[in-house]
This record gives C-alpha cells, structure tokens and sequence, in this order.
C-alpha cells in the first residue's frame, strides 16, 4: 500500500513542469517576430506608383521647357530681329507729297527685299489720334523715312514726326534715313546736321539709295 501511494506523487510533478515548458514555447512562438510575406501586389503598386509619378513629369512646364530647348529658343528669337517690329520703314511725309511718298513705299514694298512699310493714309487707324498714331508709327517701325521737302518743313506735324524719330532712337545709328527732295542744302533742317541725307535729285529720286539704306539697317539687327 506503501508503494502504490508513493508512485502517483512523481506522476503528478512530471505534467507539471511539461505544462510549464509547453507554456514558455507557445509564448514564445507568440513573442517571436513573424517575416511579413512579400504581398506582389506591393511591388505593383510601387511600379504603377512610379509609373505614374514618370507620366505626370512631362505636365510640369518646368520639364517641357528642359526638355524641348529648340521651342524656348524658338521663342526668343521669334522677339528679336526684323519680326520684332510691325513695320521695316515709315515715310514720314507732308500732305502735299503723298503722291511722292505712295510711290517711294510702292518702290520699297516691291523690291526683292519685300519691305513693309506705313504710311499714314493707308495703315492709320480710322477714328484714331493724330498724335498718338503718329508716336505708334514711329516705334513700330524699325527705320523713318523723312521725305523733306518744303511741304515737310511747313508742316507742324512733319516737325513733330522728325523730333520724336530723333527722341525714339538717339543711339540707333543709321535708323532714320532723311531724302532730300526739291531743297538744297542750306534749307537741310539744322536738327539733322549730324546726319547725311540722301539727295532726291537723281534719276530714281533717291529710291535706290534709301532702300540700301534700309536693308543695311536691318541686316544689323541680326
């Protein structure tokens, strides 16, 4: 009776620890961190991610200009030279010498040079001021023809058009081209004294001379 009782004793000790250990281990399969799987659509989403970050690169303006430099270019140069302006030549003239000045701007505009030029009654504005059509001529214009005669110089407007060609362009040498017609020297405007003038009296009144005059101008401009 003795050793039948004293044998369940270390039966009962033995589960106890077991159920102890078995404890710690599922513990510690819960302590120990787990590897995330790789998720494939992780790496998807990453590349569309990209993908689409390198798509919408092109919608910055920043990279469009970077990116095509001939259109800036382009651009720029479209501002500068001959196209800058409207015009290539305004005849400044009397009302007197209309017929004289529509057959200088028929000269020019039909030259090999194809040079656009204003003149007032043709290309002003119906209804607008004299004043300031006059000014809008003058700085669209690359050069200024001062068609001089004594009509020009009785005129205050042809006065006001010779001075305000002065002011526009001070440093622009070669830009205001003064034709000399029916005047001599002595009555050459003495605003224009530093500035040779081309003389209208010879067989093609001077035409030739002021078209050079005006190619020469804008061939600077390039």
């Amino acid at each position: 009776m003795a050793s039948s009782t004293s044998l369940p004793a270390p039966q009962s000790q033995s589960k106890k620890p077991l159920g102890k250990m078995a404890d710690w281990f599922r513990q510690a399969l819960l302590k120990k961190p787990k590897k995330l799987p790789v998720n494939p659509e992780s790496h998807s989403s990453d590349g569309s991610q990209s993908a689409s970050q390198d798509s919408h690169q092109p919608s910055n303006p920043n990279s469009v200009m970077s990116s095509n430099p001939s259109s800036a270019h382009m651009d720029t140069s479209s501002s500068r030279g001959r196209w800058s302006k409207d015009y290539d030549v305004c005849v400044c003239h009397s009302e007197e010498d209309l017929t004289a000045a529509q057959e200088l701007v028929a000269y020019l505009e039909s030259s090999t040079a194809s040079l656009r030029c204003f003149l007032q009654l043709r290309d002003a504005t119906p209804g607008g001021a004299i004043v300031s059509e006059l000014c809008q001529a003058l700085s669209s214009s690359h050069c200024r023809v001062l068609l001089i005669t004594p009509g020009f110089l009785h005129d205050p407007w042809c006065k006001y058009q010779m001075l305000q060609a002065l002011t526009e362009a001070p440093g622009a040498e070669g830009c205001t081209i003064p034709l000399l017609t029916g005047l001599t020297r002595d009555a050459y405007p003495p605003e224009l004294r530093f500035m040779y003038y081309v003389d209208g009296r010879g067989p093609d009144c001077g035409f030739h001379q002021v078209k050079e005059a005006v190619i020469r101008y804008l061939q600077t401009l390039s």
